[in-house]
């Protein structure tokens, strides 16, 4: 798994704040806002990111509907194990993750690993 281009994320975060499937014209008209962009531009990086298996899509009429594969958190997820992976010494890497972490963070992480412990554990 390797990162998003800035294209690739803008289309992304479209799509996850969707409420449900939507079109290339939709994503489209939404990044236009912020930037000038070809309409085929975008259909290529939605075409790519399905391809790819980030996204999902289905005929609809004319036009398809693209939905995402995974959540922005399992997306997030994948980028951290990959970068854990990477790092050599995994000890020390979470290690500095942690010591950059705010209090609310640590607890979220403490939380996440409770429940995590409780669900391998059986319980």
């Amino acid at each position: 798994m390797r990162g998003f281009g800035e294209l690739e994320a803008a289309v992304m975060r479209q799509l996850w704040t969707a409420d449900g499937p939507v079109t290339v014209r939709h994503v489209h008209t939404a990044l236009s806002e912020e930037r000038d962009l070809a309409y085929t531009t975008v259909l290529t990086v939605m075409d790519k990111l399905h391809r790819k298996g980030w996204l999902r899509r289905r005929l609809q009429g004319r036009a398809h509907l693209y939905q995402p594969m995974a959540t922005r958190e399992q997306y997030g997820a994948g980028l951290m194990r990959e970068a854990l992976t990477d790092s050599g010494d995994r000890g020390q890497a979470l290690l500095h993750f942690v010591g950059q972490m705010t209090l609310e963070e640590a607890a979220a992480l403490r939380a996440a690993l409770s429940i995590y412990e409780r669900k391998i554990a059986g319980s």
